[in-house]
C-alpha cells in the first residue's frame, strides 16, 4: 500500500528536484498527483459491488508495477516530466483503489480487538515504504548518479519500485484471503447508482460525522505541511537556511534510523492501544504525532552541522510519528467506518485525510518560499494545535474493545 503513495508524494520531489525542475512546481504537482487518494470516495462504493476484493489488490498491483517501469524509461526523454506526471496519474488511480480494497480485507477479516493488536504492525509495514524509499531509494539514487547519471540512476529507482510490484502482485494472488464476495448484485445501471447513493448518503449521515471529517484533517495537518518541505530543507544549503545534507546522508539518516524508530513506535502503539483502549490514549498518540515536528524549528534556529545532532532530532520525530500515525487509522476504523458499507465508508474517512494531506502539501512549497525554513516551521508548530485540542474532546460512538 505504502511505495506508490510514498514515491508519488515524497520521493517524486527529490527526483525532479535533482532533473532541474523548481522547488515549487515539483511540490506542486507531487501533491497535486495523490488526488485520487483524496477522490477514492468517488469509486470505492463500486468496488463492493463487483469481485472480490483480493481481485483488485492482485489487479492494481500488476497495474502499479507496469506503470513504474514506463516512469523509468520515460526519464530520458527530453520530455520527461510531462510524461512521467501522466504515468504517475495512472499509478496513483490504481495505488488509491488498492487502498480501499486492502483496508476492506483487513476489516473483512479481523474484529475489533484484532484490528487493534495489529494496526501497529499495519501501519509499521505501510510506512517502511515512506522511510525505506525515503531513505534507501534517495540513497541510491545519490550513490548511482556518480556513476551511472541522474537519469539512469533513478530509472535504477523506477525500475526496483516496478518489479516489487509485480512480484507483491503474484505472491498476492496465491497468498491473500479473498475478504468477501462482492456485498451486492448489481443487473442494471440503475441499481448501481442507487446502491452509490446509499452508500454516499448513509455516510454523511452517520452521528458525528461533520466534528470526525474536521478531526481527521486536522490530525495530519502539520504533517501534510512538513513532509515535502522537509526534504528541501535538510538538502538546502546553510546559507539559504537549510541543513546542507547530501542525498546519501538523507538516505541514511531516514531509510537505517528513521526507519528502526518508526517500526518500533508503530508496533508499541498497538499493543498500547489494545491495552488502554482507543478512547484513553487519543490524546496521547496525536500529540506523539505532531509534537516532534518542533524538533525541525529547533533545527531551523540554529542549523547544526554535526550528523549525530541532525539524525538523532530526525530518528526522535520518526518514533513520534510511528507511535502517533495508528491513532488515527484506528479512529477511522472503529469510529467512522462500522456499518453496512464499512470498505466504501473507510475510504470515504481515508479519502477525507488524504485531501487535507494532499493541499497542505500543494500549499508548504509556496509558504516555504515566502518565509524561509524557519518562520514555516513556526506555522507547522501553530498547526499543531487544533488537532490536539480535538483529541481531547472527539466524541466515541462505537465501543473500541467490541469482539
Amino acid at each position: 500500500m505504502g511505495m506508490p503513495f510514498v514515491m508519488l508524494s515524497s520521493v517524486a520531489v527529490v527526483m525532479f528536484s535533482k532533473m532541474g525542475i523548481s522547488d515549487a512546481r515539483a511540490t506542486f504537482w507531487a501533491s497535486l498527483i495523490v488526488l485520487p487518494w483524496s477522490l477514492k470516495p468517488l469509486w470505492s462504493p463500486f468496488l463492493e459491488m463487483f469481485r472480490t476484493k483480493k481481485y483488485f489488490v492482485v489487479m492494481t498491483e500488476f497495474i502499479t508495477g507496469i506503470s513504474f517501469a514506463l516512469v523509468a524509461l520515460s526519464l530520458p526523454l527530453p520530455n520527461f516530466f510531462t510524461y512521467a506526471i501522466a504515468l504517475m496519474g495512472i499509478i496513483a488511480f490504481s495505488g488509491a483503489t488498492h487502498d480501499i480494497a486492502t483496508d476492506g480485507i483487513y476489516m473483512a477479516e479481523l474484529d475489533a480487538s484484532t484490528q487493534a493488536r495489529y494496526i501497529g504492525w499495519q501501519g509499521a509495514f505501510f510506512n517502511i515504504a515512506k522511510v525505506a524509499a525515503k531513505g534507501g531509494l534517495v540513497f541510491l539514487a545519490g550513490t548511482l548518479k556518480n556513476d551511472v547519471g541522474i537519469a539512469h540512476a533513478w530509472m535504477i529507482v523506477m525500475g526496483i519500485c516496478a518489479g516489487t510490484m509485480l512480484l507483491f502482485s503474484f505472491w498476492h494472488g496465491v497468498s491473500l484471503p479473498s475478504g468477501g464476495a462482492a456485498a451486492a448484485t448489481i443487473r442494471s445501471a440503475r441499481e448501481g447508482w442507487r446502491s452509490f447513493v446509499e452508500v454516499v448518503t448513509s455516510f454523511f449521515t452517520k452521528k458525528h460525522i461533520l466534528l470526525y471529517v474536521l478531526f481527521i484533517i486536522l490530525y495530519r495537518l502539520a504533517e501534510g505541511l512538513v513532509d515535502k518541505v522537509l526534504q528541501l530543507f535538510l538538502m538546502a544549503p546553510v546559507e539559504k537556511g537549510g541543513l546542507g545534507l547530501e542525498e546519501q546522508m538523507l538516505g541514511l539518516i531516514n531509510g537505517t534510523f528513521g526507519t528502526v524508530a518508526f517500526i518500533v513506535g508503530s508496533i508499541l502503539a498497538g499493543y498500547f492501544i489494545s491495552v488502554r483502549g482507543l478512547r484513553r490514549t487519543l490524546f496521547v498518540l496525536c500529540c506523539s504525532m505532531n509534537l516532534p515536528f518542533l524538533v525541525y524549528l529547533l533545527l531551523s534556529v540554529i542549523q547544526p552541522t554535526g550528523i549525530w545532532l541532525i539524525g538523532s532530532a530526525v530518528v526522535a520525530e520518526y518514533f513520534g510519528y510511528g507511535f502517533g500515525f495508528v491513532g488515527l487509522t484506528l479512529f477511522m476504523m472503529q469510529q467512522v467506518a462500522p456499518g453496512s458499507h464499512k470498505m466504501a465508508h473507510y475510504a470515504f474517512a481515508s479519502g477525507i485525510m488524504n485531501l487535507g494531506y494532499m493541499l497542505a502539501g500543494m500549499a508548504s512549497g509556496l509558504i516555504s518560499d515566502l518565509l524561509g525554513y524557519r518562520w514555516f516551521f513556526i506555522v507547522v508548530a501553530l498547526a499543531m494545535i487544533p488537532a490536539m485540542i480535538m483529541s481531547r474532546v472527539v466524541p466515541f460512538v462505537h465501543n473500541d474493545n467490541q469482539k
